[in-house]
């Protein structure tokens, strides 16, 4: 009997068993190293993620910002607990404050079973074997296997991310659906990856200046036409007072000539950053922004709103995507370039986390991104201009006020 297919009306594949809206997992792509790349979404990212640790023989590398002990955070700290019993070197950073409200009880078993665990800057004084840095946050997301297979991107270890795809939640542990990305990549690129993991942990072990877990490979190439071997970019970014993070996405948005597409789950960007996307629309770029309607943070919500006028009058279409919380930050300019991982367009990604992006220059999986967003314009609202000149002026009053703040959020 031919199974049939369950179309959510979220958009989001909260359970294996679905059809996931029409959308499918796309074919691998190979880059000119040999390496090979695989797009997630959703959940299916983090079912990967288990499957490869359950595979893993030698080592896992796992960094992560938020560890949660819920139904999914358990079934993976079992997992690595099994593994390093079994003998596998097991090396899990998790950061302080993401994972503030898990059960401290959890990654003590995980320590009596063997796991190896950095916590990265305690936010308890007195847990801090160097100096006190509360503001600044490990943000990234990182698994490396066997030295052969990583993976990155927008996701966490808790039910949110998994869905059911992990494990089936326990009774009353249900939650909002979130939408995200990740990449898997198995070949020669891992351990470029595993080198951004090492300084990290090297960092957490030995303290030092932070800018020891700075990992850049291979970004000046983005200043230049592409050559053999300029097709994966790797920028594990630091809080620095001259942090690449900017010039990169500066230097990306003025290469574009049709298009930028964006999803990104916190925008409030600076007033740069908001104006080359409005030099790009006049130019001719055909400028997209997937914004979030519901958001875990309210204020980066409003904040990321007080900007849609300007946006709009230049000619960029913003799209409010609908019913889930939106946690995706991705980036693909002329179907081409594609920049993926755990990086918001907000201050405190960039002037205050440490994070972890992938740029790809391939025309295929650009090609792939921008069928993934098209999938989420079919869940998304369009923001029509005389309809946002409307809105309550209490309303403008607070997007304006927040707006001026969004350095502090």
């Amino acid at each position: 009997m031919e199974q049939t297919t369950t179309v959510l009306p979220t958009g989001i594949n909260e359970r294996v068993s679905d059809g996931d809206d029409g959308w499918h997992a796309p074919d691998p792509v190979t880059l000119e190293d040999g390496s090979i790349v695989q797009l997630y979404k959703d959940g299916e990212a983090l079912a990967a993620a288990f499957s490869a640790i359950e595979n893993a023989r030698h080592r896992i590398c796992l960094e992560v910002y938020i560890f949660a002990s819920d139904s999914t955070g358990r079934a993976f700290a079992d997992l690595l607990s099994r593994k390093a019993a079994q003998g596998v070197q097991v090396l899990l950073i998790y950061d302080s404050f993401g994972s503030l409200t898990s059960d401290r009880e959890m990654f003590r078993q995980m320590r009596a079973a063997g796991v190896k665990m950095r916590q990265f800057h305690p936010i308890r004084p007195w847990e801090s074997h160097f100096s006190w840095r509360p503001c600044n946050r490990d943000h990234r997301k990182l698994l490396v296997i066997d030295d052969q297979i990583a993976g990155m991107g927008g996701l966490n270890v808790g039910r949110e991310y998994a869905g059911s795809w992990v494990i089936r939640p326990r009774k009353g542990e249900q939650c909002d659906a979130w939408r995200d990305n990740a990449i898997g990549i198995t070949g020669p690129a891992a351990h470029r990856y595993l080198r951004c993991f090492a300084k990290t942990w090297h960092y957490a072990t030995r303290g030092g200046k932070i800018r020891n877990a700075e990992f850049d490979y291979n970004t000046e190439s983005l200043r230049r036409p592409k050559a053999p071997g300029d097709d994966l970019c790797i920028l594990a970014s630091v809080p620095t007072m001259n942090s690449p993070v900017r010039p990169m996405l500066h230097s990306i948005l003025r290469s574009a000539t049709k298009s930028i597409r964006m999803t990104m789950a916190y925008f409030a960007p600076d007033d740069d950053l908001i104006n080359e996307l409005c030099r790009a629309a006049r130019r001719g770029v055909n400028v997209q922004l997937m914004l979030p309607a519901v958001c875990d943070v309210k204020p980066l919500l409003i904040a990321a709103r007080s900007f849609y006028e300007k946006l709009l009058t230049q000619g960029v279409i913003v799209y409010e995507r609908q019913s889930v919380v939106l946690h995706a930050k991705t980036m693909t300019i002329d179907a081409h370039t594609t920049v993926i991982g755990s990086l918001n367009l907000d201050y405190r990604s960039i002037e205050y986390n440490l994070e972890l992006s992938s740029v790809i220059r391939s025309d295929i999986f650009g090609q792939q991104m921008h069928d993934l967003f098209d999938n989420d314009v079919r869940y998304a609202r369009r923001i029509n201009l005389k309809e946002w000149r409307r809105r309550p002026t209490r309303d403008r009053l607070v997007q304006w006020a927040v707006s001026r703040a969004r350095y502090l959020l």
